[in-house]
């Protein structure tokens, strides 16, 4: 087998690369606001740990959020632009499904009483997504979500269907994404599919054509 890198930019930047299904170097950096300066440096400092070149990678996968905006695309642009430049497939996971992942380790959850996912989606809004155990092959299974939603809101959701889920503190890593790509892989469930999820619009917005600015005048 070749090598396996994991990104995942969806809060800090974390990068990981297994060999052979080994986990054998990561980075992880919490700063949340520095992706673009942070990520280059993450993938040549994991490679050089594992002594691996870009050419032995055979297989990238990135967490496709939910993430705010900016962040997010950051991990999503470096993953394809290496799988791009190396030939190595391209697949893409769910970042909350990670976190499950390593949460359901040693949390048990059930249908009853669910593991609930939740991560910032800044604009005082939660990104979070249900969890009722992982299968035979390790894989998380989502039963709700990925939506995001104040906590408020949440708290009153969740009261009113009666449910009390498990919660965990777990952080994403690249770790994490990676492990989570063998599971879904052994499940049949590993997708191709590299698209973001925002879950809502972005905070930046196309400026206004020359002349909408301000009244208008007549002439």
């Amino acid at each position: 087998m070749g090598a396996l890198l994991a990104i995942d930019t969806s809060a800090g930047t974390s990068v990981a690369l297994f060999r052979d299904g080994k986990l054998v170097a990561e980075k992880n950096i919490t700063d949340n606001m520095k992706h673009a300066e942070s990520i280059g440096s993450a993938i040549a400092a994991v490679l050089a740990e594992a002594k691996v070149t870009g050419q032995q990678v055979i297989e990238v996968v990135v967490g496709r959020g939910p993430a705010p905006f900016t962040g997010l695309r950051v991990g999503l642009a470096a993953a394809t632009m290496f799988a791009e430049g190396t030939g190595a497939q391209l697949s893409g996971v769910v970042s909350l499904d990670a976190i499950a992942l390593t949460a359901l380790k040693t949390l048990k959850a059930s249908p009853a009483k669910p593991l609930l996912v939740t991560t910032d989606a800044r604009r005082s809004e939660v990104y979070w997504a249900l969890y009722s155990g992982l299968t035979a092959n390790g894989s998380p299974m989502r039963v709700e979500g990925p939506e995001v939603l104040k906590p408020a809101v949440l708290a009153e959701m969740l009261e009113a269907r009666m449910l009390e889920p498990l919660t965990t503190d777990v952080q994403i890593t690249g770790a994490a994404v990676g492990e989570l790509a063998e599971a879904l892989r052994a499940d049949n469930l590993l997708e191709r599919d590299v698209t973001a999820m925002y879950l809502r619009a972005p905070d930046a917005v196309e400026p206004k054509a020359n002349g909408q600015f301000g009244k208008k005048v007549s002439s």
